[in-house]
């Protein structure tokens, strides 16, 4: 295996998470339906709140890595839910499947042999590929680390 697929390989296992972190398929599994539209005292956001934030980001960088004519989203706005939480536990279930499969869709882009790490994305010739994947890692990362401490204060973290 060459250099540019072992730090692929490492990109994708460090975006799947445990590798430095708890991985979001555990914490989801933590968090009870009934907490996840609470904002726990002295904190400005719910469960809810912080997922959709990761989820949204995530397609985001999907979309720069593939579409010529990407449009930025209007930051902050559309980056973070109007609601605390979300309307339905179907759409609660929607939203994390969304989720996975785009992350495994964006994997799956960073693993194809026709993509190399240093190819900037298709609207942006100044940002490459390495950057926007090394930027999901650090974004899922710090965001993971409030989803732990909203477990705590919700009382759901169980190690």
């Amino acid at each position: 295996m060459n250099n540019d697929a072992n730090l692929k390989e490492t990109l994708a296992n460090h975006l799947r998470g445990g590798e430095a972190y708890k991985p979001l398929t555990d914490i989801l599994e933590e968090i009870k339906f009934k907490d996840i539209a609470t904002r726990p005292k002295g904190l400005p956001y719910s469960f809810y709140e912080i997922f959709y934030h990761i989820w949204f980001a995530q397609q985001d960088i999907l979309k720069y890595c593939k579409e010529e004519n990407y449009k930025a989203s209007n930051w902050p706005k559309e980056y973070w839910p109007q609601a605390t939480g979300p309307e339905s536990e179907d759409d609660w279930e929607t939203l994390k499947k969304n989720f996975f499969r785009e992350r495994e869709e964006l994997i799956d882009l960073l693993l194809s042999d026709q993509v190399k790490l240093k190819d900037p994305v298709p609207s942006n010739e100044k940002h490459t590929i390495f950057r926007e994947f090394l930027l999901l890692v650090e974004h899922t990362s710090y965001h993971t680390g409030q989803l732990l401490i909203l477990l705590r204060h919700l009382g759901n973290y169980s190690s």
